[in-house]
């Protein structure tokens, strides 16, 4: 039977494409050696780097997060290498586990999974490595599966204090482009995003921003690639073209993405983020229940994880809801699978769009019958409004 109304995607991304995105993206495919595509190639190229804040190389591939994770370590790293991570999630534990198959040695600082990276458990940690065998710091920034935000300048600020030459890469696949985020203001060395969170496009797009160092470490790291190399990518990329077929009609989407990021204004987006974070945990304070992320301060603008009462299955509340009130919520990921609901506020999101949201969100506790408070989208309204 056919729902009258819009289905409110509130999934921490993908996030829903604008109509202008859309447009873009329909437009006729092009040859991608002729030289108008020079054109689009160089404007995303040097449209992505405003994004990242960086004067440095940034790599497009037509692929998920998970190809730009393993392009940041196979052109940097050489097998057996042992590389430092930090447990903020189920994201971070994938990138671990990808690590180890590439014949990297992972190693954990083990994280409740309530907040961001600890910088002064990574300092500590660097320190006792005497021989400087640990040759990567991976963090990830704005962790999907919690709702949690690390610390990257103070991490970057920790490995110094350390005296550390390590690598220093960074996961903000759901970071970039709605919460502050300066590659190069910041010292981060690989930078990891996605198309299909803050930028607001469809899946697809992933990238690296490199550093000196990074593209430096490229020239003696001893890990196969051939898709993933930049040092195949660095000539044609000067050019605006690619060492293969490149996603065209992404890109197309990619260019207005960058340019209604700009006329919104990067800072405006970040407090528009910030602002629907609080709002939302406002909310869900009112209703009675508990926010996942429990560090004051690293509580992300992009998503807001929901504890749900102890015996109500957080999957069943979420079925229901999508049924009666026809809105996606996330899941949630391995270590509290069916114990949260992930509320998405980020990417093409306005206060009236945060307010139906949280609506649909009441409207569903109350419908699957789990214990709450009322007011809990007046509470969100007198921070929005």
């Amino acid at each position: 039977m056919r729902k009258a109304g819009r289905h409110f995607l509130q999934i921490p991304g993908p996030s829903a494409v604008p109509d202008r995105i859309l447009s873009a993206i329909g437009q006729q495919t092009i040859d991608h050696r002729g030289p108008a595509f020079a054109r689009v190639g160089m404007k995303a190229l040097e449209g992505l780097k405003s994004i990242f804040k960086t004067q440095q190389h940034v790599f497009i591939y037509p692929a998920s997060g998970t190809g730009a994770w393993e392009a940041a370590l196979v052109n940097t790293l050489s097998p057996g290498d042992r590389v430092l991570m930090f447990e903020t999630g189920h994201f971070s534990t994938l990138w671990k586990k990808l690590a180890e198959k590439l014949g990297l040695q992972a190693e954990f600082i083990q994280g409740d999974w309530r907040g961001g990276a600890d910088p002064d458990q990574i300092e500590a940690y660097l320190a006792e490595d005497k021989a400087h065998e640990i040759k990567a710091v991976c963090v990830v920034h704005n962790e999907t599966s919690t709702g949690s935000v690390s610390p990257i300048a103070d991490v970057r600020k920790a490995i110094d204090r350390a005296g550390h030459p390590a690598l220093f890469m960074v996961d903000t696949i759901s970071g970039l482009a709605s919460l502050e985020y300066e590659h190069d203001e910041w010292g981060v060395d690989v930078t990891v995003s996605g198309s299909q969170k803050g930028l607001m496009l469809p899946p697809g797009l992933s990238f690296n921003a490199a550093s000196a160092k990074a593209m430096a470490a490229n020239k003696t790291a001893g890990l196969q690639r051939s898709y993933w190399d930049w040092a195949d990518m660095v000539g044609p990329n000067k050019t605006g073209y690619f060492p293969y077929t490149p996603a065209t009609n992404l890109l197309y989407g990619l260019n207005v993405a960058v340019d209604m990021l700009h006329e919104e204004g990067l800072d405006n987006v970040f407090a528009r983020h910030a602002r629907h974070g609080k709002a939302a945990r406002a909310a869900v304070r009112q209703w009675g229940l508990e926010v996942l992320c429990a560090k004051q301060g690293q509580e992300s603008g992009v998503l807001t994880a929901v504890k749900l009462p102890a015996g109500h299955s957080a999957d069943a509340f979420r079925a229901s809801t999508l049924q009666h009130y026809d809105i996606s919520l996330g899941n949630g990921l391995s270590k509290v699978a069916d114990k949260v609901f992930r509320i998405g506020h980020l990417g093409d999101f306005n206060d009236l769009m945060l307010v139906a949201t949280l609506a649909g969100v009441e409207m569903g506790l109350k419908q699957a019958g789990v214990p709450h408070e009322t007011g809990g989208v007046q509470a969100a309204m007198e921070l929005v409004s």
